[in-house]
C-alpha cells in the first residue's frame, strides 16, 4: 500500500499551461504521476472472450470424456479441403491416431472431420456426418461457435467414454 500526501494545485508550481486531471500527483521532484486503466487488448480473430472460453470447455470436456484428442482449425482449406484436413491433422504428431480435427472454412462453406486410426474405430463416419450436419444447420444461421459446440457435443456422444 502506498502513502503520500495529497497535493493540490495552489501549492505546486506547474509549467505554465499544464493542469492537473482525476488519476495524476505531482510527485515531490515535480514529475506529474499518471495513473491510466490498464486494458487488455483483445484478441484478435473471429471470436471474442466468452465465445473462445465455451470454445475451450467444449474441446476439454470432449477429450477428457473420450479420452480422445479433440481440435478445431478455422480457415481456408482450398480446392482440395479433403487432403488440406488430412495434413493439418497429420501435423498434430504421434497423438493424430487419437485424434479428431474439425477443419472448417467459412468463407469456403467448407467442413471436413479427419480422424486418426484408433478415433475412427469408436467414430465412424456415419457420425462425424451426423455432426457436420449439425454443425452446418447452426453456420446457416450465423451461429459459428454454436455449430462448433454442439458437433462436439455430438462426436463425444457418438465417441462414448473413454475405455477403461
Amino acid at each position: 500500500m502506498a502513502t503520500g500526501e495529497l497535493v493540490r494545485e495552489d501549492r505546486v508550481s506547474l509549467p505554465e499551461g499544464v493542469e492537473i486531471d482525476h488519476g495524476a500527483a505531482v510527485t515531490a521532484s515535480g514529475r506529474v504521476s499518471v495513473a491510466k486503466m490498464y486494458e487488455p487488448t483483445a484478441p484478435a480473430g473471429p471470436f471474442n472472450m466468452v465465445q473462445l472460453a465455451r470454445l475451450d470447455e467444449a474441446l476439454t470436456l470432449s477429450t477428457r470424456e473420450t479420452g480422445l484428442d479433440f481440435s478445431i482449425y478455422i480457415g481456408e482449406l482450398g480446392q482440395d479441403s479433403r487432403a488440406r484436413a488430412e495434413r493439418l491433422h497429420a501435423s498434430i504428431g504421434e497423438q493424430a491416431t487419437r485424434a479428431v480435427l474439425i477443419a472448417v472454412s467459412p468463407g469456403e462453406r467448407v467442413v471436413e472431420v479427419c480422424t486418426g486410426e484408433e478415433a475412427f474405430r469408436r467414430l465412424p463416419d456415419r457420425g462425424a456426418k451426423l455432426a457436420v450436419m449439425s454443425m452446418v444447420a447452426s453456420f446457416k444461421e450465423g451461429d459459428l461457435v454454436g455449430g462448433l459446440v454442439s458437433g462436439l457435443r455430438m462426436l463425444t456422444d457418438q465417441a462414448g467414454p473413454a475405455p477403461g
